[in-house]
């Protein structure tokens, strides 16, 4: 790879990419679908996670509550009012502070707070409040203190709204359609216009070819990924941490990509394959969108590894420790596929210069 080459063809991919239909498609496909899920289940731009709060005291935790940009805090006057807004979704969790909160939270007693938790509210509002909470109550008493919130579900108990089981399906599309379709229908064009013959006898390498063209999908891929989180309003939980799972996500659909480039010979048998062979890429979407499948069956399919930590950051508000070992294993499979793709050249004739 000689890394100045690499740049000039990178250049020309990205003022020549943008142009060819595909690369608009894998835009406004992901977006449009997006556009409709999130339309239909009235989630488009949602609120921020709505907190109810009756303070028998004059506890420091509400106003500190209240200087947050990211949660919408109601101060309630009795327990009644407090249950009747979480009831009827007015907030998505209600808490009562005890009489002394503050005191008893500074001399690191146990503290149990009294909660109500809307039953149609959102996985991710569910736990964005109670680990901001927890913070809060770490920063005002200057320790770690055992609070422990004893919550009752209030208003009818739907499991998981179909906007977050459909959630999984819109990223692994944004990610792995362009990543995917935009660097193998670009070599697959090169070849039939005889263009990627013209650019092998010149000094660049086969390698560096590869390497443009993975790049640009790598970068639309990782774009599109965050874009769709962010419509969905779940791009908020570790925001780090998501973008390099989605970077290395988006490698793995680049990857894919130009393997398909290399081995198949025209658009119209790229196009049927992807239809017949989507749901090896999809099928971890289907235990999302029907949690009575049995996960392990997902963590066949290679896609688990790239769709699984997005999850567990965006809805579940997890973290490194609940990603680790898929994060792991997903950059395994990345590795891996630079072998195949290596293997791929050296056995395509087409490939030689």
């Amino acid at each position: 790879m000689n890394i100045k080459r690499t740049a000039v063809l990178l250049g020309k991919e990205f003022i020549h990419g943008p142009k060819s239909f595909m690369f608009v498609w894998a835009v406004i496909a992901p977006i449009g679908f997006t556009l409709i899920a999130t339309l239909a289940f009235g989630t488009l731009f949602s609120e921020r996670p709505k907190l109810g709060i009756y303070d028998k005291g004059d506890s420091q935790l509400v106003l500190n509550i209240q200087e947050l940009d990211s949660i919408t805090t109601k101060v309630y006057d009795n327990t009644s009012e407090l249950k009747q807004a979480t009831e009827n979704g007015s907030v998505d969790i209600g808490i009562v502070l005890p009489t002394s909160f503050d005191d008893a939270v500074k001399q690191g007693e146990s503290v149990t707070i009294e909660g109500y938790i809307w039953g149609e509210s959102l996985a991710k509002n569910r736990t964005i409040i109670p680990v901001t909470i927890a913070d809060l109550v770490r920063a005002l008493a200057g320790q770690e203190v055992p609070v422990e919130i004893e919550s009752v579900t209030l208003g009818e108990e739907t499991g998981i709204p179909w906007n977050e089981r459909l959630l999984p399906f819109l990223v692994l599309m944004g990610v792995f359609f362009g990543g995917l379709m935009l660097p193998s229908t670009s070599l697959i064009d090169e070849k039939q216009k005889k263009t990627l013959e013209a650019l092998v006898i010149t000094p660049a390498s086969i390698g560096d070819i590869f390497i443009s063209k993975a790049i640009l999908g790598i970068v639309l891929s990782t774009f599109m990924g965050i874009a769709i989180l962010v419509l969905n309003n779940a791009f908020g939980a570790n925001s780090p941490l998501l973008v390099m799972v989605l970077l290395f996500g988006a490698i793995m659909a680049a990857e894919l990509g130009l393997i398909a480039g290399a081995l198949i010979k025209d658009i119209t048998t790229l196009f049927t394959i992807w239809k017949s062979g989507g749901i090896f890429l999809f099928a971890p979407v289907f235990i999302y969108m029907f949690p009575q499948i049995p996960e392990w069956i997902a963590k066949i399919f290679p896609t688990y590894y790239a769709l699984q930590p997005v999850v567990e950051i965006s809805l579940q508000g997890g973290g490194w420790s609940g990603i680790s070992t898929n994060f792991f294993i997903l950059v395994g499979l990345d590795i891996a596929l630079i072998g195949v793709i290596i293997l791929v050249l050296k056995k395509s004739r087409q490939f030689r210069s």
